[in-house]
């Protein structure tokens, strides 16, 4: 339902706009041009700026915030969504009021922003006057504390019913706060990190400022409980076991008059509060005893009880311990410790991982030793980390995954099972394996590399199919081993889960490891269908797990089609089967058939191979029997699949090896009936056949080949300066020619769309030129060609003839990546999409 009812509230939201003003045909410069009020519906996946993350145990939800303003939200049954800050920032802290549907972020700019998951709306920002350098919600209240880098520690209210952020009538400087703790008056610092302490409801706050002073703080009573800093520094010695390569009884002597330091991390350590670990920038990990009375007091001679140091590394360079976590150990067993989650401490240039930490102790800080230390490695460079709490478990006791956020956009998790039960091996400690972040379209693991959307539309057998098998995959994400996936909040999506909803449009992705997903795409909301898998079984096939680089899908016999970089075609029927069946592999003239035996499913039935270049682009004709394929080396190659064979293969360059960018096929016999004369004209002569396949090679050179033969009939260069062709578009038997230019929408009113008078009086003599054809039911198709920098329409059949001669051209003003041409209901091209290298998205 995240998405359903967000993308509900933007589609209301989102009100046409008047074209712009005044100018004759609709055309003139940025300011007269309608700006596209465009936002993002939907988004699946972790985004690549991820970088803070944020867990409601009660909902079960959790929430990712990025450098660039944008926060996920992800729970069960592929539920996602997308929160967008109107801002671009960085967000620096994130958690949620819990079981309320609130999300609180603070940004870089310290900018304090409360967000409705229920409306996904911003409800509520604040800015805050100083530079905020702690912040937490109190657990169980609308409350929170807030530190900023003057030492002075706020607090706010969210305010449920008339949904503001209010602040408190109470803040403690730190001048007043060491004076009523009865230490000497301190230098104004930043406060680095707020604790509230366990079982107090948020009364008592541990307060930590950046050179390595610390305060249980008693908020009702306005007093110190106890105080910590490096003038307390009277250790006995560090804990044991830490060190990669400690020995089990080494205990090194710690200096006395270590010098003030400053803290980057802390946790609390223990169960209840007593005990807090805090990392600091020389790499050293300090367990301090916050039961105790101050000695500042002067009620306690002897603290060497009060602090012990875990050391992860001997050097004497190490790296600050950025990160620290605590999971508790058992609850029966009080001894048992817990597990310490630690970022850093290693040594300068040591692999980047995530220790873990077994801590045990049987009486006190003294005891404390190492019983295990477990290094995860990273996949990439570290985010963030969290630890996920176990359903229906009050105290929090036991951890049940443990996600880490690495860049760009990677999330990976450990079954908490696993972490806690992790045994030392004969050599080293047991290593836990980490699964990849589940999610409803993969783009890294596997990578990603080419999509497509196709309609089903009229096709009410095939569709009732699909969606009886789409029905049977949905399933829990994929998790090994006996871990229950903790993810579990949100409400699933209804709309494609009614017994009457046909399956209308499919959106399908080919992977680097030579895969394709096939997902249900009739509603924004995308329900994963299922994998069409690389391999052929008990048949080895060269190149079958080569990345994907082209598809192709024909709706009238449900027929796939996936081509890869190694040059072989794969051909699928979406038609469930089980059971044996025949696979055919058909390479030139040459033809093997395989019986094979496989489960339910859709499965390869054809490959065929005609070149070893990477497959550019398909296409299948009209009746879905043959396909058109063009590849990376410039040849152009005809597949039957009725028969079973290779009609033609053909180099359509000149010898040039240009890359094939596009192919088409066009039936000149079926549109002639309906064309006007020049196109009747070439549907009658017999030096023309009734169906051609067009080529579009990159260097800008448009060949037409005889689809039957192979015979290349003719080839033009479009573009004398040879730009960079991207696409062409066969458009079929449209009424008139489009206007000279056409009103577009764009992303930005920055750039500028400027049609000079001189190409204005070109397009309007070549429209003019073209309405003097008599026309007979409808006039000449038309092709439509991209390039980086222009787009060309021309007349197909004067094409088809030999001539390149454009009816009209467009001069882009930055460099074009992508386009599209969208239709009407009717199906008829009605509107071209452009995709800049600027990220501008340009609707002509």
């Amino acid at each position: 339902m995240f998405a359903k009812r967000f993308l509900l509230k933007k589609l209301h939201q989102v009100s046409p706009r008047p074209l712009g003003g005044g100018g004759e045909k609709g055309g003139g410069a940025a300011g007269d041009v309608a700006q596209l009020d465009a936002q993002i519906a939907l988004h699946y996946g972790v985004p690549y700026a991820a970088s803070v993350m944020a867990f409601d145990p009660v909902q079960r939800l959790l929430a990712v915030g990025t450098l660039d303003g944008r926060i996920k939200i992800f729970g069960g049954d592929n539920i996602e969504g997308i929160l967008i800050s109107p801002k671009s920032m960085p967000y620096k802290y994130l958690q949620f009021i819990q079981n309320q549907g609130l999300l609180i972020a603070v940004s870089n700019e310290n900018e304090i922003q409360v967000w409705n998951l229920e409306f996904r709306q911003l409800f509520h920002s604040s800015q805050w006057d100083t530079n905020i350098t702690a912040f937490s919600v109190i657990e169980g209240t609308f409350l929170m504390y807030l530190g900023d880098e003057n030492g002075l520690l706020s607090v706010l209210k969210y305010d449920l019913y008339d949904g503001k952020l209010q602040k408190m009538p109470y803040n403690v400087s730190i001048h007043s706060l060491a004076e009523a703790a009865g230490v000497p008056l301190l230098d104004t610092q930043p406060i680095v990190g707020i604790l509230p302490q366990p079982n107090t409801l948020g009364t008592r706050v541990l307060i930590a400022y950046e050179k390595g002073f610390l305060v249980l703080w008693d908020v009702s009573e306005d007093h110190a409980i106890a105080v910590r800093g490096y003038g307390d520094l009277h250790m006995k010695g560090q804990v044991t076991g830490a060190q990669t390569h400690a020995s089990e009884d080494q205990i090194d002597n710690v200096d006395e008059n270590e010098e003030e330091r400053e803290i980057c991390s802390l946790c609390w350590a223990s169960r209840g509060g007593s005990t807090v670990a805090v990392g600091y920038i020389t790499g050293d990990i300090l367990l301090w005893d916050m039961t105790a009375v101050s000695s500042r007091q002067g009620k306690q001679t002897d603290v060497s009880s009060n602090v012990v140091k875990l050391q992860l590394a001997s050097g004497s360079r190490r790296l600050p311990v950025i990160v620290l976590h605590w999971s508790a150990g058992s609850a029966k067993d009080t001894t048992k410790g817990g597990k310490l989650f630690v970022y850093g401490g290693d040594d300068m240039g040591s692999e980047e991982v995530l220790t873990v930490l077994s801590l045990e102790s049987s009486n006190g800080l003294e005891s404390v030793r190492c019983a295990s230390r477990v290094d995860l490695k990273l996949d990439g460079s570290f985010a963030d980390m969290i630890l996920i709490p176990d359903t229906g478990v009050p105290d929090k006791i036991r951890t049940s995954a443990l996600f880490i956020l690495t860049n760009p956009g990677q999330l990976n998790f450990y079954d908490g099972g696993a972490l806690f039960s992790a045994r030392k091996s004969e050599e080293e400690y047991a290593q836990p394996e980490a699964q990849k972040f589940p999610v409803v379209v993969p783009t890294i693991d596997p990578s990603i590399t080419v999509t497509d959307m196709y309609s089903l539309t009229g096709r009410e057998h095939p569709s009732i199919s699909l969606k009886k098998f789409c029905a049977r995959q949905i399933v829990a994400p994929p998790i090994s081993g006996n871990m229950k996936w903790p993810l579990t909040g949100g409400v699933p999506s209804e709309m494609s889960l009614k017994e009457d909803h046909a399956v209308e449009r499919i959106y399908v992705a080919g992977y680097q490891d030579g895969s394709v997903r096939i997902w249900d795409a009739t509603f924004p909301i995308l329900m994963p269908m299922f994998v069409l898998d690389a391999k052929v079984p008990d048949v080895i096939l060269d190149g079958a797990n080569a990345s994907v680089s082209s598809l192709a899908f024909c709706s009238l016999n449900m027929t796939f089609a996936v081509g890869t970089t190694s040059g072989l075609v794969r051909m699928y029927k979406l038609q469930e089967n089980s059971g044996d069946s025949s696979f055919h592999f058909v390479s030139g003239s040459k033809q093997e058939v395989h019986a094979v035996h496989h489960g339910r499913g859709f499965h390869c039935n054809i490959a065929f191979m005609a070149s070893n270049s990477p497959v550019r682009s398909l296409r299948f004709t009209s009746s879905g029997e043959a396909l058109a394929v063009g590849y990376q080396n410039g040849q152009v190659a005809m597949f039957d699949a009725s028969q079973l064979s290779v009609m033609f293969s053909v180099d359509c360059t000149s010898g040039t090896n240009s890359p094939v960018v596009s192919v088409s096929n066009y039936s000149i016999g079926a549109s002639a009936a309906k064309a006007g004369p020049p196109q009747k004209e070439i549907a009658t002569s017999a030096k023309f056949p009734t169906d051609v396949v067009l080529s579009l090679s990159k260097d800008a050179r448009l060949t037409v080949v005889d689809s039957t033969s192979g015979l290349i009939i003719n080839s033009l260069l479009l573009d004398e300066k040879q730009s960079s062709a991207l696409l062409m578009y066969v458009i079929i038997e449209q009424a008139q020619l489009p206007e000279d230019k056409l009103p577009c929408q764009s992303q930005t009113g920055k750039e500028e769309h400027v049609l000079d008078q001189k190409q204005v009086h070109g397009a309007e003599t070549n429209k003019k030129n073209a309405s003097l054809h008599p026309q007979s039911g409808g006039s000449d198709s038309l092709l439509l060609v991209c390039f980086e920098d222009v787009v060309l329409l021309f007349s197909l059949a004067s094409m088809i003839q030999g001539s390149n001669k454009h009816l009209h051209k467009t001069k882009l003003t930055k460099k074009c990546c992508w386009s599209a041409i969208f239709k009407n209901k009717d199906d008829k091209a009605c509107g071209l999409i452009l995709f800049y290298q600027t990220g501008i998205i340009e609707l002509r």
